[in-house]
């Protein structure tokens, strides 16, 4: 709740943005897509109890969607509780393409053109 009304305060909806390492609600979900941001997800999707974490990435738009590692925490499982490194975000991205039925290579595809957009990459 403090950081939706700090957004709301500082007028976030004018630019926009990332959230990093997205562990919240639904309805915390639905309200940073509201003001344009877009959701990052780390390992955290692939625990076991991450049950409410895996249904918001189920419902984030495509175009909305990103993937991390958060390097060197939140390693996802089968690596948990061991230092995470860069190369571990294909199992992020395998989890994501299970809940959302897509394609490995679909979601590797959706989540690249996305960072491009969001840091304003040259796409490549």
């Amino acid at each position: 709740p403090d950081l939706l009304r700090i957004f709301a305060e500082e007028y976030a909806a004018a630019v926009g943005g990332v959230l990093h390492c997205f562990s919240g609600s639904l309805a915390e979900a639905e309200a940073c897509l509201t003001l344009g941001f877009a959701l990052s997800f780390s390992g955290i999707v692939t625990f076991k109890t991450s049950d409410r974490l895996r249904e918001v990435v189920r419902l984030t738009p495509p175009d909305r969607l990103l993937i991390e590692t958060d390097a060197p925490f939140l390693a996802p499982t089968p690596h948990r509780g061991k230092r995470n490194e860069p190369a571990l975000v294909r199992r992020v991205a395998e989890e994501v393409a299970r809940v959302t039925g897509r394609e490995l290579a679909e979601v590797a595809e959706i989540t690249t053109a996305n960072t491009e957009r969001a840091f304003r990459l040259p796409s490549g």
